[in-house]
């Protein structure tokens, strides 16, 4: 790891950096994944007085006007100088934390709209600027390895905090972390600290500027469908999973400790596997593996229920969707810096977690939703999401024995250069 290289060299600056992206980005998955994701649904449900279907409808534009004003902000945020976009990030952070703060004051339709696009505009200038981060901190060497301890953090927390995912508790819970992380953040956003001023040529270092994917232009459209699609299998499935009281009550809601303690450690294990199977590997044996884990645990629900044994769940059930999970998110907060280059950071970020990730989370967040108010069965939907799984799957196998491109160039190059 060049973070080892640094750290021998007391290069104080980089490793205030990584500390830095580190505890913003954990910070900030935690409050999407558990606060945004879950914690709206029952605030529009218990709060507004909305059904499911009212719900998805506010859902799918959140996701719509986020990603538009992401799309819309991301290259020229991307491109303003390091302190100017921490500046911006720290709005977006303390806007998030009055919004936060503001949530149980909702109780009517309009209030709740105007919540969620106060939401979308700091989610959507937020994505690129923070994003856009990781060239300026983070050594293209360390990315996957940063990226794992951000995801073992949000996840380990999510799983351990709380029992209950309703409005109240996760509001206190963000707002614990939040409020002083914003002062905390404030400090080093606005006042001139001499580290910021030394991080703000990194960009433009080859350890920094150079990713692992950013010569390879034909590989963004790849990563956003792969992503796209290990978004929307996700959010599908444990929607209505968490809808099941004897999925849950042993798993991630459990009232003993150790279900959940067990489950918040598989986070990290998994994610620190996932940091060295992302520095190790090549993007095709990934989504393989991520998209097969899914196909797995999905298989594993639905074998639950059609053999009447969901009663008694099996935590090794969650313990393989926390895997799954666990690996695509380490990918997930890698590869939109690998792939990009100072100058389309701020544009690949906002394609990349905006509109891949944000869009087919709430797309299929909203279609879990309308599905269950249809009355669509639980076994049913759960096949229907493991069709999708195996799909993929099946189109990863045949991608990871399909040659390459490169691969066949070079080997056409080897043998013309051995006839001569």
């Amino acid at each position: 790891m060049e973070l080892y290289r640094y750290a021998r060299a007391g290069n104080w600056p980089v490793l205030l950096g990584y500390l830095l992206f580190t505890g913003m980005m954990a910070v900030g998955y935690l409050y999407n994944v558990t606060f945004v994701q879950l914690g709206l649904v029952d605030l529009g449900m218990r709060y507004v007085g909305l059904s499911r279907a009212g719900v998805a409808v506010y859902m799918a534009g959140l996701a719509l006007l986020t990603c538009v004003i992401a799309l819309g902000t991301g290259s020229r945020n991307g491109r303003r100088p390091l302190r100017q976009r921490l500046q911006i990030a720290w709005g977006v952070v303390a806007t998030q934390t009055v919004l936060t703060a503001l949530a149980t004051a909702v109780h009517n339709p309009l209030q709740f709209a105007l919540w969620i696009a106060g939401c979308a505009v700091t989610l959507g200038i937020g994505v690129p600027v923070t994003f856009s981060l990781m060239l300026d901190l983070i050594a293209v060497r360390d990315r996957g390895y940063v990226a794992a301890v951000i995801t073992a953090l949000a996840y380990f927390a999510a799983a351990t905090i709380t029992t209950t995912w309703e409005i109240e508790a996760l509001r206190t819970v963000m707002l614990l972390v939040m409020v002083p992380g914003v002062v905390a953040f404030g400090v080093i956003a606005w006042v001139p600290l001499s580290f910021i001023d030394e991080l703000a040529g990194n960009r433009f270092h080859p350890r920094f500027a150079i990713g692992r994917f950013s010569q390879g232009g034909r590989r963004l459209p790849l990563f956003l469908g792969f992503m796209f699609g290990v978004f929307f299998i996700d959010s599908l499935g444990f929607l209505r999973i968490i809808e099941t009281p004897s999925f849950m009550e042993g798993a991630w809601q459990a009232a003993e400790a150790a279900p959940r303690l067990t489950i918040g450690i598989t986070h990290i294990v998994t994610a620190l596997i996932g940091g060295v199977f992302y520095s190790a590997l090549g993007e095709r044996s990934l989504f393989y593996w991520i998209f097969g884990l899914f196909a797995m645990a999905h298989l594993m629900y639905s074998m639950e229920l059609m053999l009447g044994s969901e009663g008694n769940a099996s935590l090794a059930m969650p313990l393989l969707y926390a895997t799954a999970v666990s690996l695509y998110t380490v990918v997930n907060f890698a590869v939109w810096a690998d792939l990009s280059t100072p100058e389309t950071i701020g544009r690949n970020a906002a394609l990349g977690v905006a509109l891949s990730g944000w869009t087919a989370t709430f797309i299929s967040t909203a279609l879990a939703m309308w599905w269950q108010e249809a009355g669509l069965s639980l076994l049913m939907h759960l096949r229907i999401v493991n069709a999708f799984a195996l799909l993929f799957f099946a189109g990863m196998l045949l991608a990871l024995v399909a040659p390459r491109r490169d691969q066949g160039r070079a080997s056409a190059e080897q043998h013309r250069n051995s006839k001569q």
